[in-house]
């Protein structure tokens, strides 16, 4: 019997892996790769590991995921040493949970290597906390990719009137909603907002505005996924503290 590592390639910067998951992907007889994750820690495989990409195609996810879980059993059981590289941290919107109750049914050894999510690692490279002594003492991680054909089960009204800072995964093409869901669940209309576009990457990209204006400025500036969206007083930190921006030639910043 081999062994699985389901591992959090972190936020985009080839960088920005942790020391164990960089591990797994060395040793790794095979890796089973998403379609966000940095191309460059593959170049960290040894030569003769089977790469093979399990990226997700619209209206496929379902499919995929199956084959996926289907991959993990079988290469594991020829006892190969398999490394599940997934985009920011596995247990965060990653489906990491569902792989792992797999591998148990199965009766297969697994590890979990937590990654750096995006909804931290983003914002801090836009100088952006997710926390602040005076402006957030609280954060939430909320998904913005609402199920096709199930109702919203996401609570707006908790997440406009007590938490302090959201921090929303891919949501760009939901934004009209989730704008529309905070201002009406009594969220001021002038909260700061921030989408951050490959957040760590040379492609990063940011803009700010507030709940009322950035569907209109994300429109204008043509921002698609995969983009963080931030809400909250601490987006008017980065007025002071933006610093990747200084450091990398070529970003663009809008700001209204």
């Amino acid at each position: 019997m081999g062994k699985v590592y389901i591992v959090g390639a972190g936020p985009g910067s080839v960088d920005l892996i942790t020391v164990k998951g960089l591990r797994c992907i060395q040793q790794a007889d095979v890796i089973l790769y998403d379609r966000l994750i940095n191309k460059e820690l593959l170049e960290f495989a040894k030569p003769n590991a089977e790469l093979i990409f399990v990226g997700k195609l619209p209206k496929l996810h379902g499919v995929i995921q199956d084959r996926i879980h289907r991959l993990l059993v079988q290469h594991a059981r020829k006892g190969k040493i398999v490394t599940r590289l997934k985009g920011g941290d596995p247990f965060v919107f990653g489906r990491g949970a569902e792989e792992a109750e797999v591998l148990v049914e199965a009766g297969i050894p697994f590890e979990i290597v937590p990654g750096i999510t995006s909804g931290v690692a983003a914002p801090a490279y836009a100088g952006i906390p997710v926390t602040h002594r005076d402006l957030g003492s609280s954060f939430a991680l909320v998904t913005g990719h609402m199920q096709e054909g199930k109702e919203d089960a996401i609570n707006w009204k908790g997440l406009a009137e007590s938490i302090d800072t959201l921090a929303i995964y891919m949501g760009v093409r939901n934004l009209p909603y989730i704008t529309d869901q905070l201002i009406k669940n009594k969220r001021n209309p002038n909260t700061p907002v921030a989408l951050i576009y490959w957040g760590t990457t040379e492609h990063q990209r940011t803009i700010t505005g507030t709940l009322e204006t950035i569907v209109d400025i994300a429109r204008n500036e043509k921002i698609e996924n995969p983009s963080m969206i931030l809400v909250g007083e601490v987006v008017k930190m980065r007025e002071k503290i933006a610093w990747f921006e200084k450091t990398t030639n070529g970003l663009q910043e809008i700001s209204v």
